[in-house]
Order: C-alpha cells, then structure tokens, then sequence
C-alpha cells in the first residue's frame, strides 16, 4: 500500500510520540522545546487510501552539529549547516512497513532544501541498525539518556 508522508502541526504526532517513546512517562514529555522553534518542521505518514491517525512521525529542526560530529563538517561546510531530528516513531502495527523509512526519507529531503547539509540525531542505540541501512554513521561515544537509555548521535551527509 501508498504511503504519503505531510508535514503536520505538532497536535498530530503528539499521541504517537508519547505512546511509542515514552508511555512510562507523563504525556507532556513528549512535548519537545524544539516543537515550536524557528525551522522545524513536523512530518507523519499514513496509508494512501485512508485518513487515519499517523503510523510515523518525526520532528525536524535547524540545529549544529553537535561536538561529536563537528569534525565531519571539514572543509565542506559549517557544523552549523544541520539539521537535527528527534521524536522518530512508528506504531507498533506499522513496524516493517517502510512507514519509519517513508517519514526519515521525506525529513531528509526537506531538510536538504531547507539548507542543510548534514542531519542528525541522537538515537537509541537499540537503532543502530536501522540507522546505518540508511547511510547514517555512528559518531562518539555511546551515553545514556536518563529514563530512557543508551544512544548515539548518528550523522548524515545531505545528498
């Protein structure tokens, strides 16, 4: 089936980003500070032939790279050319669907037209692997996020 990917207001996405990220936690902590800044943007994905609630979303955002991948920026272009993202989910039911894939993809190309050169996140370890079948390098050191668990900040180069 189609998927279409939007970019939506933040009230769309909330839902899905408490219940897949933190259901442990109040549903306000999956309100970013980030959500209403300068630049971001808000992308959900849903099934072509129907207006349902979203089954993946992520938020995007202008944000420098951040100290463990500043040295990939070199000499072809400025750590403060990125784009950050975070709030990354998929719906239990979506999972191996192409729904993640459909709303990083989409994230990656706006981000890009937008000025980015590179994107970015800091993102569970337990990923990895999703990141890196998507050209993304793990760069630094593993940390961990309190109440949440260990992640990676992995990077991107925009096409």
């Amino acid at each position: 089936m189609p998927i279409v990917t939007s970019v939506v207001p933040v009230a769309e996405i909330l839902d899905l980003r408490w219940s897949v990220l933190r259901p442990w936690q109040p549903c306000a902590s999956a309100a970013f500070p980030e959500d209403d800044a300068p630049g971001v943007f808000h992308l959900a994905a849903y099934p072509a032939d129907a207006a349902a609630r979203p089954l993946a979303c992520a938020t995007f955002f202008p944000d420098p790279l951040p100290p463990a991948a500043a040295d990939l920026a070199g000499p072809r272009g400025s750590a403060e050319s990125a784009y950050r993202f975070r709030g990354m989910a998929s719906a239990p039911a979506a999972r191996g669907r192409s729904y993640g894939v459909a709303v990083l993809r989409a994230g990656l190309a706006a981000a890009a037209v937008r000025g980015a050169r590179w994107t970015w996140c800091n993102g569970r370890t337990s990923a990895r692997g999703f990141y890196e079948r998507h050209g993304f390098a793990a760069v630094g050191e593993e940390f961990d996020v309190p109440a949440i668990g260990p992640h990676l900040v992995f990077v991107i180069e925009s096409a």
